[in-house]
């Protein structure tokens, strides 16, 4: 009976590996041209998958060096994935279109849209031209709302005890709560920015989705409507954003069918403009609000670690406030604040784009998925069939010595002193170029970055005006990585003082 039990067991291990091994030959485009770093077999490319999980960065490196910039693969637990870092290709994938190379595809898949944010997210996209048309154009003239914010944001979250003393705070947890604010300045308008739960909850749901994103991924597709909703963050954090929301968008919604849009009373706010764009379907309070919610979520994580990132480098090296500190006095002193006094600070700008360079959001970039069909075909003969996930490796060509000199180094005024060469528009934190690919790069580079860019730099021109900053040990906080996700030390503090004149 016992050995009966035994032939069972074996018999059904084999029936699933063989199920197993047709679903892969099913749903796996066939990549068998492109070589692979680590093992590339059915079953034993999983150990190079947990490989990548500990150390992308190592791999991603290792393929670079071994292939010579020709494309390569590597194994994730679900899919095989085509890493990129020749100029050229990179270039094609730019110009690619979204028929042939798919971003949103790939976006889907990377942050498990249907599940974390709502099938709608999918197949509707209005909030992306909001965010490239009428935030953008309105940088200049809600610029003393976001400089205002930066300042009062500041001010009641770095709080001292008494006036020289050094106070040590939670880098990420403060700066998350300056960029919700800040933001949502602009999304929502006085008061609601400043409502301590309403930013909570904005906070929480872009944990969450990041999160739940990491864990849908280890699994495979066939998975993903199982496992999706399980991660999906959680219902009533929609729930409390419609009950801060709705009310107000139903409101202005009332406000412009009774008195028009053309009225100069007409609030000029994120809630406004996707009024403005929303298709009839989705002209909707409920779905307005969770737009503003997906907004919050692309506005507040991206730029909370991004500038988490760079005040640990400044804490890390406070050599460097000093040089930033004039430079904003100067520029302040002929110009006041502005927008355009901003754009001005040529170091302040220097230093984020450094720092976006040196860490990125993570070790890859700009990836897409194959959709045309039978598959794409680059200039150079490299066919990646229908279905192919591909990235380009962002990490490994910020650090190559063929784009920046001592490139392993953190030059904070690298692309300052390359301005001041002549080349004044070039090297500004918003230009994405086949070698800085920290936005993403072409079409579909980041539509949010202006905005970003702007927020960033009145917040480190903000930092170095006002306080002193370092770090207890002086040692820089380590990245946190899993897989191609890389971000900011959750955890770590950063020492302030207010400044001393």
């Amino acid at each position: 009976m016992e050995q009966s039990a035994v032939y069972y067991a074996l018999a059904g291990v084999v029936g699933l590996f063989f199920l197993i091994n047709k679903w892969l030959d099913y749903t796996t485009p066939n990549l068998n041209h492109i070589p692979a770093v680590g093992h590339s077999g059915r079953f034993t490319s999983f150990l190079s998958a947990l490989k990548f999980l500990a150390d992308a960065k190592g791999v991603l490196l290792e393929g670079v060096e071994k292939y010579k910039g020709a494309p390569f693969k590597v194994a994730f637990l679900n899919k095989w994935m085509v890493i990129v870092s020749d100029q050229k290709m990179i270039d094609e994938i730019r110009q690619g279109r979204e028929e042939e190379l798919s971003f949103h595809a790939a976006t889907d898949e990377a942050l498990q849209i249907p599940y974390t944010l709502g099938p709608e997210f999918s197949s509707e996209h209005y909030h992306i031209q909001v965010v490239r048309a009428p935030l953008t154009r309105n940088l200049a003239a809600r610029f003393a709302d976001i400089q205002d914010e930066v300042a009062r944001s500041f001010e009641d979250n770095v709080k001292f005890n008494q006036g020289d003393e050094w106070i040590s705070l939670p880098a990420m947890d403060t700066v998350l709560q300056v960029v919700c604010r800040t933001s949502n300045r602009l999304f929502v308008g006085l008061p609601l920015c400043r409502n301590s739960d309403y930013c909570d909850l904005n906070i929480a749901f872009t944990m969450d989705v990041a999160i739940a994103s990491m864990k849908i991924n280890v699994f495979p597709q066939f998975l993903h409507p199982i496992v999706g909703p399980l991660f999906s963050p959680s219902a009533h954090l929609r729930k409390r954003a419609s009950k801060h929301l709705t009310p107000l968008i139903q409101e202005r919604m009332d406000a412009d069918e009774l008195h028009g849009v053309d009225r100069e009373d007409r609030p000029n706010d994120m809630i406004t403009w996707l009024l403005d764009e929303a298709p009839p379907s989705e002209k909707v309070a409920e779905k307005i609000a969770m737009r503003i919610l997906v907004v919050n979520f692309a506005a507040i994580h991206t730029s909370s670690m991004s500038f988490t990132q760079a005040l640990y480098y400044l804490a890390a090296n406070p050599q460097y406030i000093a040089p930033l500190r004039e430079e904003v006095e100067s520029v302040i002193a002929e110009d006041g604040w502005s927008k355009a006094a901003v754009g001005k600070m040529w170091r302040i700008d220097s230093f984020l784009r450094e720092s976006g360079r040196d860490t990125g959001l993570g070790i890859v970039s700009m990836g897409r998925v194959v959709k045309t069909s039978p598959g794409y075909t680059f200039s150079n003969g490299t066919y990646l069939p229908k279905g192919t996930f591909l990235n380009v490796a962002s990490d490994a060509v910020h650090h190559s010595e063929e784009h920046y000199s001592n490139a392993l180094d953190f030059n904070p005024f690298r692309f300052s002193d390359l301005r001041e060469d002549g080349q004044q528009l070039k090297h500004q934190m918003v230009n994405t170029n086949n070698e800085y690919v920290f936005f993403g790069h072409g079409r579909h580079a980041c539509p949010g970055r202006f905005f970003a860019s702007n927020e960033l730099k009145t917040m480190l021109a903000h930092v170095v005006l006002n306080y002193d900053v370092k770090l207890k040990d002086g040692i820089l906080p380590p990245r946190q990585n899993f897989g191609a996700n890389s971000s900011p030390d959750r955890k770590a503090h950063v020492m302030f003082r207010k400044r001393q004149l």
